[in-house]
């Protein structure tokens, strides 16, 4: 045991609190699903969006993790709806006709008990007041009151107006005004005639910032914001004058008339009215491009003050400025334009991190590359994306061959040719798989000699294969626009997608061609395939079509050949010797002659060839068969849906034999 005694230590005591993260980005929160967008935004370019509209709808629809675009657009607009619905402006004037008729009652009481011809004068006075509140009020201005509780009333609808006025214009003064003195409103009227001095040299193009901090050292607690300069503090001032005016502009003619009446009597002196509708014309004028005409139809039951009133208003811009915000439709707009805290402000938090999230899955896609500039200049999906895509539409055709032959899925590259059996020693460049066995029983005779490490380069023997023979492919589509009017066109291009990562990674000696055929056929790369649109477009040129297969095929003489078409009508168009290409309905004996010949030229190369048929044309059907016999390929009739897979298949098959 240890000797003496041990002194305890206080440990100070540690408190947590959790909540939301709230300084950017939650560290935690799942990264974006690129692929998953990538897929969507694919899907749509296949259809025929231009990849920029494609990244637009994805931000419109969202994704299922975040709402999109349209869907916080929906939100904005109830929540503005509900704004016009439950409330209306005239709660100054409610309240001021209330204190009125209370001070009128309160002074008909207090004469009705005085036996004088003075009381009955005054009631006469009384009686003939205007029928107009603004009126009344202004009459009374001089009314020497016979009641306590009446001129008390009086002198709150002079505090109100005031204090509404005030609160309109700046944050919180409508409650710093509670119980204002004379020497408050004199401080305020000292203040608006410093501001509307400032803003007046400002206007002039003169430098104001020594004035404006003077202003601020003096006049600061007025302006709990901060601004740094003038033309912050305009912007401020501006927007809220706006508002004001607007919050005017969608009273009735009536009620505007009676309040600009009743602000003459604010705290019982009309230059605090003369000072703020200076002030409002400086602002208008410094900046004009605020909203000072737009005006809003409020039918609720809830009575809002002036100063209510203008923030509801106010509101209703900030609700507007977003859905514009949200609905990207202007030139140049980006997601980085929305502005998350008034997002969150009027629609929670929830809405800031969905939009927050679809701005990042906006960025991300772009810092990946997987958008670039066209020639002339248009945005098209860059090789990465394509790969990508590629990858998901390959991946999606292995599980269908996997789940039809009820094979393991297997997506590892393959090796370089067929295994022999016999072993050889590693050497520089070599890609075969390694042949553990031997590879071990090198290292253990090596160490038997002495050499005490595990393992060394000299023990590595790979598995021999054969040289594998290489493929020249020519995948023939038909873009007729009967394609697009079936459903049978994104299927085409995802065939064309898989085909083309599957010889680009596992297959990279061979030489895959795209042609297209409808009233022309023409040799395209992957990008200009995916992105291609659908035109209604008369012909099915397979004529054409393969004598740019053929021409192909002789380029590579040392490559297995190997021709796939994929089509949904008969030939209805053929080359002439001018390059013109002549469409017949029904197929012409000419435009069948042309195809036949042109069949009849691939065929002396020996190729595999097979005829991809969709649909259900009788027509079609007779023509395929007798041309397959004709030229010793198959015919295969696929759905839409495992369309992918034969191509897939059988260009395997077919390396293989």
């Amino acid at each position: 045991m240890r000797a003496g005694k041990e002194r305890a230590v206080a440990r100070p005591s540690r408190r947590y609190a959790y909540g939301p993260y709230v300084d950017g980005p939650d560290p935690l929160a799942p990264p974006v699903d690129i692929r998953a967008a990538l897929d969507e935004i694919g899907r749509d370019v296949m259809e025929g969006s231009s990849p920029r509209s494609a990244l637009q709808e994805l931000m419109r629809r969202g994704t299922r993790e975040r709402r999109g675009l349209d869907e916080l657009t929906r939100e904005v607009w109830q929540r503005r709806s509900r704004l016009q619905r439950e409330n209306r402006l005239d709660g100054t004037l409610q309240q001021v006709r209330e204190l009125l008729q209370r001070a009128l009652d309160a002074e008909r009481d207090a004469l009705g008990r005085q036996d004088t011809d003075d009381a009955r004068f005054r009631e006469m006075q009384l009686d003939a007041l205007p029928s107009d509140t603004g009126g009344a009020v202004r009459e009374l201005d001089s009314y020497d009151w016979q009641s306590g509780d009446a001129r008390e009333a009086y002198e709150e609808i002079r505090d109100l107006l005031g204090r509404e006025m005030l609160d309109q214009r700046f944050a919180g003064m409508k409650q710093a005004m509670e119980n204002a003195t004379p020497e408050d409103v004199e401080r305020i009227r000292e203040m608006l005639d410093d501001l509307n001095s400032l803003l007046s040299e400002h206007a002039q193009g003169r430098d104001t910032q020594q004035q404006f901090e003077q202003f601020m050292q003096k006049h600061g607690e007025f302006f709990p914001e901060n601004p740094q300069n003038t033309d912050e503090l305009v912007d401020l001032l501006a927007q809220r004058a706006a508002a004001a005016q607007r919050m005017l502009n969608s009273m009735s003619a009536e009620q505007r008339a009676e309040l600009m009446e009743l602000a003459q009597q604010a705290f019982g002196d009309p230059r605090l009215a003369q000072a703020l509708a200076q002030l409002d014309a400086q602002l208008q004028g410094l900046r004009p491009g605020e909203d000072w005409e737009g005006q809003g139809r409020f039918r609720g039951d809830n009575p809002l003050g002036m100063g209510e009133a203008t923030r509801a208003m106010e509101q209703l811009g900030q609700l507007d400025a977003l859905a514009e915000q949200l609905s990207q439709s202007y030139p140049g707009a980006r997601m980085e334009d929305i502005d998350l805290d008034a997002l969150g402000e009027h629609l929670g938090d929830q809405a800031r991190v969905d939009a927050r999230a679809l701005a990042e899955l906006q960025r991300e896609l772009e810092r990946q590359g997987l958008f670039e500039r066209a020639p002339d200049g248009s945005l098209q999906l860059s090789p990465k994306a394509l790969r990508r895509l590629g990858e998901s539409a390959l991946r999606d055709i292995v599980d269908k061959i996997g789940a039809r032959r009820g094979e393991r899925e297997d997506r590892r590259s393959g090796p370089a040719g067929e295994a022999t059996g016999a072993t050889r020693p590693w050497a520089f460049g070599d890609t075969e798989a390694w042949s553990v066995p031997r590879t071990l029983l090198n290292a253990q005779l090596r160490r038997a000699g002495g050499d005490e490490r595990r393992l060394d380069v000299t023990d590595v023997e790979i598995v021999e294969t054969e040289q594998r023979s290489r493929a020249a492919v020519a995948l023939l589509v038909d873009t007729s626009w009967s394609m697009v009017q079936d459903g049978r066109w994104v299927p085409m291009k995802r065939t064309a997608l898989a085909l083309h990562q599957l010889i680009s990674t596992r297959f990279r000696g061979d030489d895959l061609k795209l042609v297209t055929f409808g009233r022309h056929a023409r040799s395209v790369e992957l990008g200009e395939l995916v992105g291609l649109e659908g035109v209604w477009e008369q012909g099915t040129n397979l004529h054409h079509a393969l004598l740019l297969a053929g021409e192909h095929l002789r380029r590579n003489p040392d490559a297995q050949p190997v021709v796939l078409v994929v089509t949904d009508g008969e030939p209805t168009a053929h080359l002439e010797a001018d390059g013109e290409a002549v469409f017949d309905w029904p197929p012409s004996p000419e435009t069948l002659r042309a195809t036949i010949g042109a069949l009849d030229k691939i065929t002396t190369l020996r190729p595999s060839i097979t005829f991809f048929m969709l649909g259900d044309d009788p027509r079609l059907a007779m023509f395929i068969d007798d041309v397959a016999r004709r030229c010793g390929g198959r015919v295969v009739a696929p759905t839409l849906d495992g369309l992918g897979a034969e191509v897939v298949s059988d260009y395997i098959r077919s390396r293989k034999r």
